[in-house]
């Protein structure tokens, strides 16, 4: 029985989506790293890009901890592994602290992780402290580390909030609200880090911001159990797996990918926006992404569509989520009315809209096995195809997304989180 491994851990949390967890983590992961300690960052639920900032932030690999998407044994095992070399975890959290179910604070608390609570001072003094008092009292059993601001104002400023904090609440420092620190976003969330062409200076700048208001000192080691081994058959050996990367397909779960692997596949990286032909391969995975962004371009690279058509005549497996699935359509129309014609392989068009159209945990039992994502998108999408399979939310959410399939091609919003059932992920894509 292998045992438990030690490692300084903290996860990173606010009252609120847009108090900044992501900036603060990616300054926390570069602080450390500049000082030449090994950075392990995770990110606490369903997310893309996020985990594109702090992977370049820590100059490690940023996977997701969920109990419910990846489950308590999954995540047991992450950071176990982690542990194994890391100086220093550090668990980005979703949402506010205590929201949905599972929450941030039912894996702080499940992992006995200690809470550093991320609080935005702008326009805020003496309340910073009645906030604090409230994140780390609220459920009486959660580990809690301390807090930290962020947007601070100037150093009186820093100074009235950490003057606010009672009950030896331990203050970790503040991030000023300077220009060049913050991360801009877009409507699916934060920019693509392949986007942002100062990302490093902004990086070092966030970092360099916060050392010169805290110490920088390791927290306490946390305890990480060992996992219950499991094996892995290779249901997938030799299939050789194409896999759509570049600035329109970018939305992957690493441990996607890292199980795609494990079963057998050969992973082969292609481009429907740049290259012409696809690569030789058995099976074909079109991810999430911006393909609203880039819909005129894709629509203008015929060979490309040809050649995806061309695969799925053939009857090979093609496996579309979300932004791939919208590339399947007959059509695509942006925010500001731009129609382009896609592959037409989905009968139906999306258009793109200013408001969110659906957040959603989601199970999805299909003929292959039942496979647990998520849901997030800004489009609406009209088929007159009739739907194999529905999605269930665990938080009653919008979602109840429909999966659909034409021979071996299946489609759906939803983001599959491949390790929640390892057979049905290599259902879908074995020939």
């Amino acid at each position: 029985m292998s045992q438990p491994r030690h490692c300084p851990a903290v996860l990173i949390a606010a009252p609120a989506s847009g108090q900044g967890k992501t900036t603060i983590t990616a300054a926390l992961a570069r602080l450390h790293r500049n000082l030449g300690r090994k950075v392990r960052v995770f990110k606490c639920g369903p997310d893309f890009l996020d985990p594109m900032i702090l992977e370049r932030a820590s100059g490690a690999p940023v996977y997701q901890l969920d109990l419910w998407m990846i489950g308590a044994d999954e995540s047991r095992r992450l950071l176990w592994e982690a542990a194994a070399d890391a100086d220093l975890i550090l668990i980005e959290g979703v949402m506010g602290l205590f929201d949905g179910t599972p929450s941030s604070a039912d894996l702080a608390r499940h992992f006995g992780v200690p809470v550093l609570a991320v609080i935005d001072g702008t326009a805020m003094a003496q309340t910073f402290g009645a906030l604090a008092l409230g994140l780390a009292h609220y459920q009486r059993d959660l580990p809690f580390a301390g807090v930290l601001a962020n947007r601070v104002g100037s150093l009186r400023h820093a100074q009235l909030l950490e003057g606010s904090l009672t009950e030896g609440l331990r203050w970790y420092g503040g991030l000023s609200r300077e220009r060049g620190i913050e991360l801009p976003s877009r409507h699916l969330g934060l920019v693509q880090a392949s986007e942002l062409n100062d990302l490093d200076a902004r990086l070092d700048a966030a970092a360099e911001a916060l050392g010169a208001s805290c110490d920088a000192a390791l927290p306490p080691p946390v305890s990480f159990a060992a996992p219950t081994p499991q094996a892995v058959a290779q249901h997938l050996a030799g299939v050789r797996i194409g896999v759509a990367r570049d600035e329109a397909f970018a939305f992957t779960y690493g441990a996607n990918l890292e199980l795609l692997r494990n079963l057998g596949a050969q992973l082969q990286f292609f481009s429907p926006l740049h290259d012409h032909e696809l690569p030789a391969v058995d099976s074909l995975y079109l991810p999430g992404g911006y393909p609203e962004l880039h819909h005129h371009a894709l629509a203008a690279n015929a060979p490309m569509l040809e050649a995806i058509r061309a695969h799925h005549q053939q009857g090979k497996p093609l496996l579309a989520e979300c932004g791939g699935m919208l590339y399947l359509l007959d059509a695509l129309t942006d925010v500001a009315g731009e129609r382009a014609e896609l592959l037409g392989l989905l009968p139906g068009e999306a258009t793109m809209q200013k408001r969110l159209a659906a957040l959603a945990l989601q199970a999805v039992e299909l003929p292959e096995g039942t496979l647990r994502g998520h849901t997030y998108h800004h489009s609406l999408t009209t088929t007159a195809l009739e739907p194999i399979a529905r999605g269930q939310s665990p938080n009653g959410g919008r979602g109840n997304e429909a999966v659909y399939r034409l021979g071996r091609l299946t489609a759906s919003y939803v983001h599959f989180y491949f390790p929640s059932h390892p057979e049905a992920a290599a259902a879908l894509l074995r020939p």
